[in-house]
């Protein structure tokens, strides 16, 4: 344990036990935060990669070819791209 967390110790040592479960719950809403954004990064990393293996996939790419080829007719309907 670092020396500063030691002196954090120390310090919460002479609050009192209100201060010190108000404190705590403190700590524990950061924890949770803290755990929720780094499951939400997760999840993003989860589902690019799924979504990466999914582009390599030559069964995808070949049905996404087949739907690019049924709307060539309306992309050339002389609207201009936004």
């Amino acid at each position: 344990m670092s020396p500063h967390l030691k002196q954090i110790e120390h310090s919460i040592g002479a609050l009192s036990l209100e201060e010190q479960e108000w404190l705590l719950e403190r700590i524990t809403e950061q924890v949770k935060k803290k755990k929720q954004l780094l499951s939400k990064f997760a999840d993003a990393q989860y589902m690019a990669e799924q979504l990466a293996q999914m582009a390599k996939d030559p069964e995808i790419q070949a049905e996404i070819a087949s739907i690019n080829q049924e709307f060539v007719v309306t992309e050339m309907d002389g609207l201009e791209r936004l």
